[in-house]
């Protein structure tokens, strides 16, 4: 199955995605955020692909709402949850940092996940209890575990309090900041040991799906600002406090949670 996933979202993202790359005008949806035609076209494809995999439910990013929840009822036993672009801003403006996101889930929780990049070429994956990959290296790459101090952060402060997001500029634990607006990259670049921490204030279904799973695959930790166990935060508005390295994660998740 992970093998038929990964050539259907290759396929997908080279059929439909890339040939709309700088070419699509945006909207804007009722939140603000931005959709192209070529949200639409690739989730409607990945769904007829997908489905043919295993015929499940579906939920993709540009469904409707009330839609979205339908499909999730109906897919306890087996959900496709997809973004068909992850990092739509980037994507209209040239920037070589967005994804197609996939993960099969069970009982709420992700038991496969693929994340692609068209532009670099980079397939992340992951099944559950069988490690995580990029381009058939396993993952992590990058071995070395930092100082909290001398670590590269993934940090999205929008999303998080005003006391957590001063504490961070004002004395940040770590040494390096950055944050390229698409989560199932960010997720899938600390698997890799390219990020040492990650931290995010509220992620949809499809932002963390397969991207948490390719991380937890590679030996990384996760948990939200409150409960330990990630998993068991509400669905569709999840925090996460995450690190490659479980010593490191410890350190890290205890000083978030004191400067919130």
């Amino acid at each position: 199955m992970l093998n038929a996933v990964i050539a259907a979202v290759k396929a997908v993202a080279q059929q439909e995605v890339m040939p709309r790359y700088l070419r699509v005008a945006r909207q804007r949806k009722v939140d603000g955020s931005v959709i192209t035609e070529a949200d639409l076209v690739t989730q409607e494809a990945l769904s007829r692909e997908l489905r043919k995999i295993y015929p499940g439910a579906v939920v993709g990013e540009e469904m409707p709402e009330q839609e979205q929840i339908d499909q999730w009822r109906a897919g306890d036993a087996g959900l496709w949850c997809m973004d068909p672009i992850d990092g739509t801003s980037n994507f209209v403006n040239g920037l070589p940092y967005f994804a197609v996101s996939v993960a099969l889930m069970r009982q709420g929780r992700s038991v496969l996940g693929v994340v692609y990049n068209p532009v670099a070429d980079e397939m992340f994956y992951a099944e559950q209890g069988k490690g995580a990959y990029l381009n058939g290296e396993k993952l992590p790459i990058k071995e070395h575990v930092p100082t909290l101090r001398s670590a590269m952060a993934n940090v999205d402060l929008k999303r998080l309090t005003p006391r957590l997001a001063e504490g961070i500029c004002s004395a940040r634990p770590f040494s390096y900041q950055r944050n390229y607006g698409a989560c199932s990259l960010e997720w899938c670049y600390t698997a890799a040991g390219r990020f040492d921490l990650y931290l995010h204030g509220g992620q949809k279904l499809w932002d963390y799906a397969a991207g948490c799973l390719v991380l937890e695959e590679a030996g990384g930790k996760m948990c939200g600002f409150e409960q330990d166990d990630f998993w068991a935060q509400p669905l569709w508005q999840r925090p996460a406090i995450a690190a490659l390295d479980p010593d490191l994660f410890i350190q890290w998740r205890d000083w978030v949670r004191a400067h919130r």
